[in-house]
This record gives C-alpha cells, structure tokens and sequence, in this order.
C-alpha cells in the first residue's frame, strides 16, 4: 500500500473513532442525567397527613464509659426488645422494613444476636398464628446484591413469612459518574455462579461475585428502619444487625392513624418491587391529642426539616444528635439560625471508626470546621465518645417559644439520604415544649453534653485539631464528584 493511501485510509479510520467515542461520551452523559433526575416510582418520596394522637414513646440504645479507653462501658440497649415485645403483641400482621440484617462481624466482641432473636420471635410468630401476614422488606445488601441466599431469611421464606428484597434499579443514581459506566457497560457483566471475593461487610460472610461488588458502587439502598403491626410502629436509625447492637441510637414508637400513612409509604416499595398490597389498621382518625406526627420519606424528609429550623429565632433552641451530617442546605440554615440567634448545638458521630475499620472523619470534621468558621463559633459541638461502635443517631429537635419540632428515623443529613437517592424514613412530631416527650429529649441530650454519669461527649478539638490538609482536600474532592459512601 502507498503511503498517501494508507494516510488515506488512517485518517478515515481515525474520524470513526473519534466519532465512536464521541457518541459514546453523549450516550453516556444522557445515562448519567436520566438516571440522576428520571421519575420516581409511584409513592416515592411520601409526605403523610399529621394525625393527633396521645402516645408518643422515645427509645435510646447508649454505649459509654468513664473515659476514653473504655472503663466502666455500659450497654444501655431499648430499642430491640421494643421491638420484640411489638412483636409479641401484634394480632393482625406484622411489617419490617430494614437496611441491614446480618450476623457476621470480625471483631474479638461479643455483640448482642438480634438477628437470631428476631428471627426466633417472627418464626413462633408466624407458627402460632399461620395465617397472620408477616411481611419483611429490606435491602438486597444482605445477600450481598445475589451472591449468596440469607440463612435467616430463608428460614422466614419456609415458614411463610414474605421476605421482599427491595429493587433498587428504578431508583436514581447518586454516585453519577460511576453508575453512568455501569448501566452502559458493567451491569451485562454477570457471568459467575459463586463468590469468590471477600464479602466488604465482614470476612466471615459469603464471599461475593465481581458483579456484585460491581453493584455494590452504586452505593444506593433502602436504608429504612421501620416495623409496624396492627397496635403500633416504631421509626429508629437502629439496624437489626448484631454487629451494630452497640451503635448510639433513637427510635420513636407511636400509636394512631399514623400507622396507615406508614404502610401507605411501604406499600409504595411492594409495589414497584413486586406488585402486592399491605393492610392496614382500621379504627376512627382521633381528633386531639398531645402531639401531631406525620411520616415522611426521602426528599420530604428535607422539605419539612428546612420549614421547622427556619420557624426558630433569636433564642429558641435546636439540637442535634448525628451520624452524618454533610446537606448543603441544611448546613447552611443551621449557619443561618446561629447567626440570626439561635442557640445550635451538635452531638455527632467523629466518623472514626466503621465495624473495626478505621474512617477519615469525613463528612463531619470537615464540615463542623466549616460550620464554626461561617458561625463565628456560634454553633457548638460535641463529639461523642464512641469507645465501641458509632454514635448513629439521626435526631433533629427544634424548640421555639411556642412549640418543640422533633425529626427522628433513618436519614442521615447527606445528600444520599435527602435528595430522593435512598429510600429513608423518619418521624416528625410537634409536641407541647412542657410535654412529657419534650422533657425525655431535654434530659437526654442534657445527660449527653454534660456528661452527667459517664464520658458520654467529648470537646469539638478533640477531633478538630487533627484534621489534616489532605483530608480536606479529599473530602472537596468527593463532594465535587459525588464520590461519597454517605
């Protein structure tokens, strides 16, 4: 060949696949924002009506010592055997709908077996009463996304017990330039029979496939923590998983036609999961009470937030006790609130640890530095000593002169979680400020910041100080990119 022809023939060579990727590059950038803001699934998010009712009941899971090395440490554990005794009481049916759900753990602790307890409980259950609907909705992270069948779960699926695992596809995509290369390219590649990679939740856990794992970056989940039956509901940022049994948590369990609103969400993942039904109570809508509760999901969860702190002003009270806090808009209206006078604090988690695994401090350090420079130092936070496990709390509490304004479930302050990614679930309560529920929150958080009985919280330098340049840097980093596990 002569070699103007064979420039000839390069050249048109070249433009094909210059063309080709270029194609390529537009097919991949329209998957990402499809993904990134196509339509949700009828129901999600969900915003419930606010019902009265007169029953109300805070929970806490606390884990502390007298020190930092762990003297003295305390299992101070509620949420669970509510749960259990919830279980034990219902008549009708029973709904689950949790995250996490598993028993493997690599640390030398003895944690506490919920998964065998619940799992026990919901058997002797479904046993004394077959024809009760138990029902079970969770994430596909407890069979690590197909990989392997939940020995738990399949003892439920033989009893009778509807075990639903949530189909995570239709929702949209939070980590968009990863999850644009999977939906074009890595999700056809399914080809393994068996794991053969080590599971990320513990080394004792089935081993995964590579397609699962390559599932697993897209890093979205049901990240709910709900049970309801035909008597009550409890809403809590506590997984039914053992090696989280010494996690800091709060639920909130309520009474009254709320519960419909929350098997009204639910129902809305059964759906475009796999079609179906939920029950529901039957009794009369009561017309006063001590407190209005409404349950909200996803976005809604950050809509009623932003209202209820800018309802606080020049000497009203907000509180937080948090695992993540990283949402733009309400760090922002935390700033402004301290700014225009309100008293702000924060109980958080240092993000140092993860199941044994030592973390970066991201997303709290990084942001805290920015929430007290933008402040002026007005907002003031607390660490929380966290000598086992992770202070995983997610409770908002707004207190004006007039009323107490309580957000407490699942979702974390991140984008994740409030930007209609996760599916979350929380309960919001107004409550009277001299109300029964009020004076819990007052003490609890009172205990935890002045440290009253034990080393509960530690000061904001503790963990400040040692934020190094480089952290910050990834952490602006992940953010830019949306390359976050939070």
């Amino acid at each position: 060949m002569k070699k103007k022809d064979w420039k000839k023939g390069w050249g048109r060579r070249k433009r094909l696949i210059v063309a080709g990727l270029s194609l390529f590059v537009l097919f991949y950038i329209g998957v990402i924002v499809w993904n990134t803001y196509k339509p949700l699934p009828e129901g999600i998010p969900y915003e419930g009506d606010l019902h009265w009712t007169d029953e109300v009941e805070m929970l806490t899971d606390l884990t502390y010592a007298q020190n930092k090395d762990g003297d003295g440490m305390v299992h101070e554990l509620a949420i669970f055997d509510e749960v259990y005794a919830m279980i034990d009481r219902a008549e009708q049916f029973i709904v689950l709908d949790y995250f996490l759900f598993d028993e493997y753990y690599d640390e030398d602790i003895e944690f506490p077996e919920i998964v065998q307890t619940m799992t026990r409980k919901l058997l002797k259950k479904k046993k004394e009463n077959p024809d009760m609907p138990i029902i079970f909705i969770t994430d596909p992270l407890n069979t690590g996304y197909g990989s392997y069948e939940t020995t738990w779960f399949k003892k439920m699926e033989d009893a009778g017990i509807e075990v639903i695992y949530t189909d995570l596809e239709p929702l949209r995509d939070s980590t968009p330039i990863y999850s644009g290369l999977y939906r074009t390219l890595f999700q056809w590649m399914d080809f393994e029979k068996t794991g053969w990679i080590a599971n990320v939740m513990s080394s004792k856990a089935p081993k995964m496939t590579l397609a699962s794992y390559i599932t697993l970056l897209n890093v979205k989940a049901n990240h709910r923590k709900t049970v309801v039956t035909d008597k009550e509901a409890l809403v809590s940022s506590g997984n039914p998983h053992n090696a989280s049994g010494f996690h800091g948590n709060v639920a909130l369990k309520v009474k009254g036609m709320v519960l419909n609103d929350i098997l009204e969400a639910e129902e809305a993942v059964v759906k475009y999961t796999n079609g179906g039904s939920l029950p529901r109570v039957e009794e009369p809508e009561q017309d006063g009470g001590q407190y209005a509760v409404q349950y909200l999901t996803e976005k809604k969860i950050l809509d009623a937030l932003l209202d209820d702190i800018a309802k606080a002003q020049k000497g009203d009270t907000i509180r937080l006790g948090m695992f993540y806090i990283a949402k733009r808009d309400v760090v922002n209206a935390l700033i402004d609130a301290a700014n225009r006078g309100v008293d702000v604090s924060m109980i958080l988690d240092p993000n140092e640890n993860a199941f044994g695994t030592e973390k970066t401090g991201l997303p709290n350090r990084p942001v805290v530095q920015e929430m007290l420079e933008d402040s002026n130092g007005k907002i003031d936070v607390r660490w929380y000593n966290t000598v086992i496990g992770q202070y995983h709390t997610k409770l908002v509490v707004v207190q004006t002169a007039d009323e107490t304004y309580i957000a407490n479930g699942s979702a974390n302050l991140t984008e994740r979680t409030l930007d209609d990614y996760n599916l979350e679930g929380n309960l919001r309560v107004i409550a009277s400020n001299d109300s029964e529920l009020a004076n819990e929150i007052d003490a609890y958080f009172s205990r935890l910041w002045n440290n009253e009985d034990a080393l509960y919280t530690l000061d904001v330098e503790e963990y400040q100080n040692n934020f190094t340049f480089f952290q910050r840097g990834i952490y602006s980093l992940q953010k830019l990119l949306k390359l976050t596990s939070y």
